[in-house]
C-alpha cells in the first residue's frame, strides 16, 4: 500500500483564503501564502489553490499566488477553478505549479479530458468532483464550484474521466464539507473502489478520528483538508502521528 498523502485544500477569492460551509457562506481566513509556507513547514505533502470565484470570470486569476508560493513551498502544487483551454493550463505549470484540477470545462466537455492529458500528461490532470447525495448510495455531480447540478451520476462519472485519461480525483462531498461532522464514507468507498487512479477525499473533517475511519473503510489515497488546519484545531503533525499509531502509512 502506498503512503497516503495529507493535503492541505486551500480556497482562494480576491487574494484571500476563504471557508464555508456546503461550498457556501464563505468567510476570510488569512493570506494563501502565509498559510502555504506555514504549511509546508509543518509538513503537509502537497497544497491544493482553488479558485473559489472563478466560474463567475471564465478564468482562474490564480498565478501570481502560484508564482510566490512555488519561491517558498517545495511540494507538488495543484490548482484549480475556471480551467477551460489548453492555455489555462500552459499557464498555471508556467508558473510553477505541477498539477491542475478540473471540473466545470470537463462535465461541459468531455473530450477535454483526453485532449489535455494527451498534451500534459495525466500525472498533470486531476478530476475535481463535487458530489452531491440524491438518495441511498447515489449521488450527482455539480460544477461552477457546487452550485449547478450536471445530471451525472458520480459513480459512471468516475469511471468516465479515468477512462478519459485522468490522472487523479479529488471527490468533494458537498453535504459534508465545511461541517467538520466526519466524511461521506459511502461515496468514498463507492468511488474509491470503481476506479483505479488516485482519489483525493475533501470535504468533512473535523478530528483525527474522522481521517483515520475514512482511510480503514475506503480505499482513497489522499485526504483534502482545510477548516481543520485553517482554523488551528489540528496539526498536520498530530494527524500523521495519530495515523501512525493506527498502523496507516504516512510520509514523515
Amino acid at each position: 500500500m502506498n503512503k497516503i498523502r495529507i493535503i492541505s485544500r486551500i480556497d482562494v477569492k480576491n487574494d484571500f483564503v476563504i471557508k464555508g460551509i456546503h461550498l457556501e457562506g464563505l468567510r476570510k481566513v488569512g493570506k494563501p501564502n502565509e498559510m502555504a509556507i506555514k504549511y509546508y513547514q509543518d509538513g503537509i505533502d502537497e497544497i491544493i489553490f482553488m479558485d473559489a470565484v472563478a466560474a463567475y470570470y471564465d478564468r482562474n486569476s490564480l498565478t501570481h499566488i502560484i508564482d510566490q508560493a512555488c519561491k517558498d513551498v517545495f511540494i507538488p502544487i495543484t490548482v484549480g477553478g475556471g480551467i477551460r483551454t489548453i492555455l489555462d493550463i500552459q499557464n498555471i505549470l508556467n508558473a510553477g505549479a505541477d498539477k491542475v484540477a478540473i471540473n466545470t470545462k470537463a462535465i461541459k466537455a468531455p473530450n477535454f479530458i483526453s485532449e489535455v492529458s494527451k498534451v500534459f500528461g495525466s500525472q498533470c490532470i486531476v478530476l475535481s468532483i463535487d458530489a452531491k447525495k440524491k438518495s441511498h448510495n447515489k449521488w450527482e455531480a455539480y460544477f461552477d464550484n457546487g452550485r449547478e447540478p450536471s445530471g451525472l451520476d458520480v459513480i459512471e462519472w468516475a469511471k468516465k474521466v479515468e477512462s478519459l485519461g485522468a490522472g487523479e480525483i479529488m471527490l468533494t462531498s458537498i453535504d459534508a464539507e465545511g461541517t467538520k461532522k466526519g466524511f461521506d464514507i459511502d461515496l468514498n468507498k463507492a468511488v474509491s473502489e470503481v476506479v483505479s487512479i488516485p482519489v483525493i477525499s475533501s470535504g468533512g473533517a473535523g478530528n483525527e478520528e474522522h481521517i483515520s475511519n475514512l482511510l480503514n473503510n475506503t480505499s482513497v489515497d489522499a485526504v483534502a483538508l482545510a477548516s481543520v488546519l485553517h482554523y488551528e484545531l489540528l496539526s498536520i503533525g498530530s494527524i500523521k502521528q495519530k495515523l501512525v499509531n493506527n498502523k496507516i502509512k504516512v510520509r514523515m
